[in-house]
């Protein structure tokens, strides 16, 4: 059974560091682009950052540019969404999930397999 599993939310003051992991079980994770959303209370969920499954390409929102990194170790079928400089508009629940091929796209329909959550407040 495909299982994504999120850690690392939590509360952080504006300006601050926080590193989300996600974890993959029952399949191997370097198959596939994985990708990182959030949803923020009242609004769609949105494309963060995606990653293909070597690793060799990525790409951010507009949002995440220059503040965020995605990274992945697929010895360990984990992937990462390092998150630097955080605002009070960075807070949402993040979601990490599997693509359904090799490259990613923003569009969440392209993902087949998603992670429960995890929640990011960022405080002013």
């Amino acid at each position: 059974q495909v299982q994504l599993v999120e850690s690392g939310g939590g509360l952080v003051q504006a300006g601050g560091s926080q590193r989300l992991s996600c974890a993959a079980s029952g399949w191997i994770l370097s198959s596939y682009a994985m990708g990182w959303f959030r949803q923020a209370p009242g609004k769609e969920r949105e494309f963060v950052a995606g990653i293909t499954s070597s690793g060799g390409i990525t790409e951010y929102a507009d949002s995440a540019k220059g503040r965020f990194t995605i990274s992945r170790d697929n010895a360990k079928n984990t992937v990462s969404l390092q998150m630097n400089s955080l605002k009070p508009e960075d807070t949402a629940v993040y979601f990490c999930a599997q693509s359904s091929r090799w490259y990613f796209t923003a569009n969440e329909n392209d993902y087949k397999s998603w992670g429960q959550g995890t929640q990011v407040t960022v405080s002013s």
